[in-house]
């Protein structure tokens, strides 16, 4: 039988629902459990696919090629379960389906309302495609009391009463804050949050509490008592140093304990944390440190890079040594030295992005790479970048640059209006629809023999994750090889460039995918582990 744990949130957002998923999940397979993860996304645009970072933040995209929420890289990062298409459901695209089918008469002349179809919509979903799953995690985005929250709040509440007894456990993230004029931590707006909650029908059965620091037993009694829970159901749920210590933090406190209480399981054998324990010593006592400049456009909100920062930890892990990232906006290369923000560090990782604005910023990071011998990784856009600076400064084409910024008589960069997905071809308007119309999930791509890129994977046999629209220009290929760079990667079938290297360089990589979405801090990504390995060799020289 599948069980059902609904994740909650309260007071604020930004508590940490996602992380406190994926460390409940991670506990749950320490015990020996199979877990699935899901998302369900309030906010009515079908897919993140189309929001600016700031807004939202980072785009994970799985290998089913669905953009989703950044809580799912969580997911997978924590559980190495693969994420799909079927694990991020949004109010967008729920009422897509639902006008979609009212359109076509499915409703028979019926009214199509709230309750029940956009409830049963989302029960269908949350439902669907687990069998032989042991729990289902559901996380509920937002906080209690969002209007937009409702039809989702509603919809589990159903699904609390129609499923057995016993199938359904409802957990609340709520926030305790310290008032330092009174010397006091507030229980009140978890009162309050519990109380939202409780109004639409929801009692809750755990407790996670975000805390600055320890909650004193008073507090925990307070709380049990006001909020009709268990008082051993209150858990603490402070901040620590890093996140892979989370797993822990919460197994500690008894959180995997308590759920399975709520589900009656008995005698399940401790979790065993030990690949948890070994990352988290490797994190707290490094062998060393490197600095990283991450030279992007959306460095404003750190989630908008969020696998990638996570990413160079694991890199970090592998070769047992600290990264410390140096967050660069793009545009300051623009109008300031860059070797003044460049000089110190041991390595230079240019992300992707959309439109000009910082391009000439990422261009000058490239140029600063490569001539200072500074270890470069280009993730897709800053391939693109790589690749136009090198055309540029070193093959004498001046006016190297890309179709998205603009018409262009060398176009180095150009958009894709069609491409191979396995053995179908896909087409797309160079002026159609933005949202979910890129090269989108994992494709193959084949790798030259005896190439870095083909020794740091081991393969010349590859499957990455790709979100892009642009696509080096083949018909540039000789150019571009003449000026010591290399295409080492292209798709199988010899029409789309995949990576990019300088052979006489340290360590110059630029890829069209985004690797950063397949690492796990278990299992480093290769091009990770060797972009931090580049750069503790290159620290020693310094």
């Amino acid at each position: 039988m599948t069980r059902y744990i609904f994740i909650t949130g309260g007071v604020v957002s930004s508590l940490g629902k996602g992380l406190a998923s994926a460390a409940l999940g991670a506990l749950l397979q320490a015990r020996g459990f199979s877990v699935r993860l899901r998302k369900l996304d309030p906010y009515l645009n079908v897919d993140p696919g189309t929001m600016s970072p700031y807004q939202h933040g980072e785009v994970y995209v799985t290998d089913d090629g669905a953009e989703t929420d950044l809580d799912l890289g969580h997911y997978e990062r924590f559980t190495g379960v693969p994420a799909t298409r079927g694990d991020n459901i949004t109010t967008g695209r729920i009422y897509q389906d639902i006008i979609a089918r009212e359109r076509r008469g499915d409703y028979l002349g019926g009214t199509v309302q709230v309750i029940p179809h956009v409830t049963d919509a989302i029960k269908d979903f949350v439902l669907s495609g687990n069998d032989g799953v042991d729990f289902v995690l559901c996380e509920i985005g937002g906080t209690v009391g969002d209007i937009e929250g409702l039809p989702f709040f509603e919809a589990i509440r159903q699904l609390g009463n129609e499923l057995e007894r016993g199938q359904t456990c409802f957990i609340h993230l709520t926030l305790l804050p310290y008032i330092p004029s009174a010397g006091e931590m507030k229980t009140k707006p978890t009162q309050h949050s519990v109380k939202e909650l409780r109004s639409i029908g929801i009692q809750p059965d755990i407790l996670m509490c975000r805390a600055d620091r320890p909650i004193p037993k008073d507090e925990r009694r307070k709380i049990a008592l006001f909020c009709n829970v268990r008082e051993s159901a209150v858990i603490q749920a402070m901040d620590v140093d890093t996140i892979y210590d989370v797993p822990h933090a919460y197994h500690t406190e008894g959180l995997d304990r308590e759920v399975l209480s709520v589900f009656g399981i008995k005698g399940s054998v401790e979790p065993n944390l030990a690949k948890w324990n070994t990352i988290t010593h490797n994190i707290r006592e490094p062998e060393g440190d490197v600095t990283i400049a991450i030279v992007g456009k959306y460095t404003g909100l750190k989630d908008a890079y969020k696998s990638l920062n996570e990413s160079l930890v694991h890199g970090g892990i592998a070769n047992k040594v600290r990264v410390n990232i140096k967050w660069l906006e793009s545009e300051i290369f623009e109008t300031e030295d860059t070797a003044y923000y460049l000089e110190d560090v041991n390595g230079i990782l240019v992300p992707g992005g959309f439109g000009e604005r910082g391009s000439e910023g990422k261009i000058a990071a490239a140029e600063f790479a490569r001539t200072r011998a500074v270890p470069y990784f280009g993730i897709c856009f800053g391939m693109q970048m790589a690749v136009i600076e090198s055309l540029r400064n070193v093959g004498g084409l001046a006016g190297a640059s890309s179709t998205e910024f603009g018409p262009t008589n060398e176009p180095v960069v150009g958009i894709m209006t069609e491409w191979m997905q396995q053995n179908e071809l896909v087409t797309r308007a160079a002026n159609g629809d933005l949202g979910g119309t890129m090269r989108l999930g994992a494709y193959d791509a084949t790798l030259k023999e005896g190439s870095r890129i083909a020794d740091i994977y081991g393969s010349t046999r590859i499957s990455e994750r790709h979100r892009h629209r642009y696509e080096v220009n083949t018909a540039y290929r000789q150019q571009i090889e003449a000026t010591g760079m290399i295409i080492s990667g292209m798709s199988p079938d010899g029409l789309l460039p995949e990576t990019v290297e300088i052979p006489t360089h340290p360590w110059f990589i630029g890829v069209q995918y985004h690797p950063e979405l397949k690492s796990k801090p278990f299992a480093p990504h290769p091009l990770f582990r060797s972009f931090i390995e580049a750069a503790v060799a290159q620290s020693r020289l310094v």
